[in-house]
């Protein structure tokens, strides 16, 4: 069964709004680098849709009816949206869930030192990265710090045109010899991925003499310093601070023909935007309609704000309360008879690396929404796999609505493979299936996807939205 390349059907006309789309992920894509960035423009764009903070609707003591629209945050990592349907909740919602982390480099608690006369950061790598890959790069730093009097000073250094930027230096190959003996994941070190970001010395106009001049480490001194001067921290408030290391600069068009966008952070803030803008277009549904945006989900969901946390579950019954279905059991009733679309990225095809792929069950660029009815690895271990009825259900769906998809697997059976959160929200016995966006050079520091398939994976969220 071959599917057809989505670009194929496309008229001038349609062919404007795909581009239009693109434009608009990209822009988001190249502003929202954390999942804090995610939240906080995410949640704009819901109060400007006209959704109203579940916390503020609570206050004031307001009730829920068909046609409202309230939303939801936690720590400012994972945040939930409803458009409440016309059927009782305890009928079942339909959800399209995505997570807004990404592989990174995260500062360690204590960072700050100086080598030779060059000052550098410690980090800690965050989720499955091939760690030659994030060396002599441009590097930026975007995260909080937050400090013992409470306030939260935000940090966005390498992404405006007269930023610095920042690196992790690499070996020359006129010294490299052995170095280039090693394995893959052996050429760079997890304790070698510190960040270079000062190389002048303090130096102490007021002293009199030459001697007192001269500081011990005057070079982390002067980084201190202009820490201080900027943002009013010191150094032991990196104790609490959460600074993310990412690639430096925004996505861009890729290819001759701008049919592509390479960019940092597609998995999986391309199927997190993508459900965002399908949620925000709904319209007078049927069933609620629901977009869950979490955080963790590359270190195994854990934690307050990973789906594996109760936020979804707390916040669902809150809904139900304020529209007057209250009781343990409705909210059960309601979390068993959901249907749900995982949405995360899968592996596209990629010429260069064909021997991983079986043909015939793999995912190609521009061949629309990617569907896989289960992942895991090699002997499904780990997968959710949807049943026969819930696909067929999927693919009624996706035919009514015109939407170009596409199924597959995640590489060879023994090749490898990988999990998302479909197994997490199954737990309550919904009807759950792995969705997503293909694209190329997956957890890399720019990865690349179709703005085909952004288009037909935006159309099939809110087709199921509105019609599963």
């Amino acid at each position: 069964m071959e599917r057809r390349n989505a670009w194929l059907s496309y008229d001038e006309a349609k062919k404007a709004e795909v581009m239009a789309l693109g434009e608009a992920y990209r822009k988001f894509l190249s502003k929202c680098k954390t999942e804090r960035e995610c939240v906080e423009e995410s949640a704009r764009l819901a109060e400007e849709a006209g959704y109203r903070k579940l916390a503020d609707v609570i206050a004031a003591g307001d009730t829920l009816k068909a046609g409202d629209k309230v939303y939801d945050t936690l720590y400012g990592k994972t945040m939930i949206m409803f458009h409440i349907g016309k059927q009782p909740m305890e009928n079942g919602m339909n959800i399209l869930g995505a997570h807004i982390d990404s592989p990174r480099l995260d500062l360690k608690q204590n960072p700050v030192y100086e080598e030779a006369e060059q000052v550098l950061l410690d980090t800690h790598y965050y989720g499955g990265i091939k760690k030659y890959q994030w060396v002599a790069r441009p590097l930026a730093l975007h995260g909080v710090i937050a400090k013992k009097d409470g306030t939260v000073v935000k940090v966005c250094v390498g992404e405006a045109e007269d930023d610095p930027v920042f690196m992790i230096s690499d070996l020359l190959p006129h010294l490299g010899q052995e170095q280039m003996k090693k394995n893959a994941a052996e050429v760079v070190t997890g304790e070698n991925l510190n960040v270079l970001v000062g190389h002048e010395p303090l130096v102490k106009k007021d002293s009199d003499s030459e001697e007192e001049k001269k500081e011990k480490e005057a070079v982390k001194a002067n980084l201190l310093k202009i820490l201080k001067d900027t943002y009013d921290v010191e150094e032991e408030d990196f104790l609490s601070a959460e600074i993310e290391v990412v690639p430096a600069g925004a996505a861009r068009d890729l290819g001759f023909d701008r049919s592509m966008i390479l960019g940092y952070g597609h998995d999986d803030r391309i199927c997190a935007y993508t459900s965002l803008d399908a949620q925000l277009k709904v319209t007078d549904p049927e069933r609620t309609a629901v977009c869950l945006l979490v955080d963790k989900e590359e270190i195994g969901s854990v934690g307050a704000t990973g789906a594996h946390s109760r936020f979804f579950e707390n916040a669902v019954a809150e809904v139900m309360a304020l529209k007057g279905e209250t009781g343990d059991l409705a909210l059960r009733r309601a979390l068993s008879r959901c249907k749900m679309l995982s949405s995360d990225v899968s592996a596209a095809f990629d010429p260069n690396y064909a021997d991983v792929n079986e043909k015939k069950n793999a995912a190609y660029l521009g061949h629309g929404l990617a569907f896989n009815k289960y992942t895991g690895a090699r002997g499904k271990s780990g997968s959710n796999d949807a049943s026969a009825e819930y696909v067929a259900c999927v693919r009624r769906v996706m035919d009514d609505a015109g939407v170009a998809f596409q199924t597959c697997e995640l590489g060879k059976v023994d090749a490898g493979g990988g999990g998302t959160i479909a197994y997490i929200s199954a737990n309550y016995g919904m009807q759950v299936i792995d969705s997503g966006i293909a694209v190329l050079n997956m957890h890399a520091p720019f990865e690349a996807a179709s703005k085909a398939d952004i288009y037909e994976g935006r159309n099939g969220y809110l087709a199921f939205l509105m019609n599963a």
